[in-house]
């Protein structure tokens, strides 16, 4: 098991192999299609974004209203095809990294390659304990989206596995080759 805390620099990244099981610590960003297409359309418009993008981490997810004492509801990814058609402008502009469940499509991956970013899958259907792991919760942009708002998460031991790194190697790809070369 690799502890990770954030930001995810480029030089910490590269170390990183699709397959590696994380525990990531440190402060990410949550974002899903809703939010993300305001991001583009902020760029669009030549406006800042929310937060420095820089050597970020977006976790693809829309949570349930937090139960009193706890800093966030439920919540697990988010299938991240939902975000491709946005991720490769961010991840141009510094994003480094992204959770979610799923493949991601061409453009991501070059970009992630061309980038230094990297692709994280996080445990689909268990919401409750990746809440378990957000220590504190912010809404910062967007808090007309409801649970597809922005927020900065300060998040400690999440668990995650790499699945697409850095060199564009994909977990899901070397999986299926494996499992059909047995």
């Amino acid at each position: 098991m690799i502890h990770l805390h954030t930001p995810l620099t480029s030089d910490k990244i590269k170390e990183l192999h699709a397959g590696d099981e994380v525990l990531l610590s440190g402060t990410i960003y949550t974002g899903r299609d809703a939010a993300h297409k305001r991001l583009i359309g902020l760029l669009d418009d030549q406006q800042p974004l929310p937060f420095d993008i820089q050597d970020q981490t977006i976790f693809y997810v829309g949570p349930t209203p937090s139960k009193p004492g706890m800093a966030f509801g439920s919540g697990g990814p988010t299938t991240s095809g939902r975000m491709d058609a946005y991720a490769p402008r961010l991840i141009r502009l510094g994003l480094h990294a992204m959770i979610g469940k799923g493949y991601r499509n061409d453009d991501v991956k070059k970009a992630i390659v061309e980038n230094g970013g990297i692709y994280f899958g996080a445990i689909g259907g268990a919401g409750a304990m990746m809440s378990s792991c957000v220590k504190q919760c912010e809404i910062i942009a967007f808090d007309d989206l409801g649970p597809e708002a922005i927020r900065k998460l300060e998040i400690v031991d999440m668990p995650l596995v790499v699945v697409i790194d850095s060199e564009g190697n994909d977990l899901y790809e070397i999986g299926r080759k494996n499992y059909l070369n047995k």
